[in-house]
């Protein structure tokens, strides 16, 4: 029996969406220095020496010039508390950034206040791999706020690790 695309995107989905991984904010500027940002859960690490992560964006979102051309991005690895933040930064026709407090950092990229930890990036490569441009960066400055636990993506359901995570049996 054959497996049609659909079915097989449709399996893709379901195991990738019950893998549990971190969410993120990507932000940036865009030429008129307007900032630009949007969640992300395709996020990792690439390299300690020198430090560099990657994360993709597809290529339906309206910002991809922005990022893909931007030359720079800051990576927000949000924090357990932060699923509003998250819903609206993953939203269409919003002003994501009128609901939270941020500022720019001296590499004038949108920093977001209350996140987890903060990665600041110049753009090292980029790399078309199907609908989506995935987006390699340099991290140039690291914030962390170790007062904070990172958020959890599992089940298309965002939230904090669970107290059971860190007990040990």
């Amino acid at each position: 029996m054959t497996i049609s695309t659909t079915e097989i995107q449709t399996l893709f989905k379901h195991a990738l969406g019950n893998y549990p991984t971190g969410v993120t904010i990507v932000t940036t500027t865009d030429e008129n220095g307007t900032p630009v940002g949007l969640t992300v859960n395709s996020f990792a690490s690439v390299s300690l020496d020198p430090l560099m992560v990657l994360w993709s964006i597809d290529h339906k979102v309206s910002s991809l010039e922005t990022f893909t051309n931007g030359g720079k991005f800051a990576i927000h690895i949000l924090a357990g508390n932060q699923q509003q933040l998250c819903s609206t930064f993953a939203s269409k026709n919003v002003d994501r950034f009128s609901t939270c407090n941020w500022e720019l950092s001296e590499n004038e990229l949108p920093i977001i206040d209350g996140t987890f930890a903060i990665l600041e990036c110049k753009t090292h490569q980029t790399v078309v791999a199907g609908d989506h441009t995935i987006l390699i960066g340099e991290v140039t400055n690291i914030r962390v706020d170790e007062e904070k636990d990172p958020m959890l993506y599992h089940r298309r359901q965002f939230g904090p690790i669970p107290n059971e995570f860190y007990q040990s049996k």
